[in-house]
């Protein structure tokens, strides 16, 4: 019985931190899929949720400057930037399950300004896709 809730929560966290260990792990550890899917979108959107609510509030130093490059002219080879200019919102959350984290990805498009419930709209959609994804490609593979 314990071991059974570690499994979860092991799911559970690293969803919410790295998402892409997220649904393998749960594969790996004898999860079933369906359960696997649903624990890695709760894990994932957990943050999406916690860090687009506090994302306005957190502070980096480099953040304003890299806000400015990406709404304005200089173009760079920063992949975050370039996937603003040319997918904006919906293709930045798309990949941020690959790209990123859930926590930096929710926090910069966040900082971009965009609205809360357009992220965590496009995040879940995000989160439901890649979670059946990467569950059925583990399922393959183990």
């Amino acid at each position: 019985m314990f071991s059974e809730i570690i499994k979860y929560i092991s799911v559970y966290l690293l969803s919410m931190v790295k998402f892409m260990a997220g649904p393998p792990l749960g594969v790996a550890v004898g999860i079933s899929t369906l359960e696997t899917i649903l624990i890695s979108i709760f894990g994932m959107m957990t943050s999406v949720v916690i860090f687009s609510l506090i994302g306005e509030r957190i502070k980096f130093p480099w953040l304003p400057k890299f806000i400015r490059e990406a709404r304005h002219e200089k173009p760079t080879d920063k992949r975050f930037i370039y996937l603003w200019k040319k997918f904006g919102v919906f293709g930045v959350t798309f990949l941020t399950p690959v790209l990123f984290t859930p926590i930096g990805g929710t926090i910069l498009v966040t900082a971009m300004g965009s609205p809360k419930g357009k992220i965590i709209i496009y995040m879940l959609f995000s989160a439901v896709f890649w979670s059946i994804a990467l569950s059925k490609i583990a399922e393959v593979i183990v």
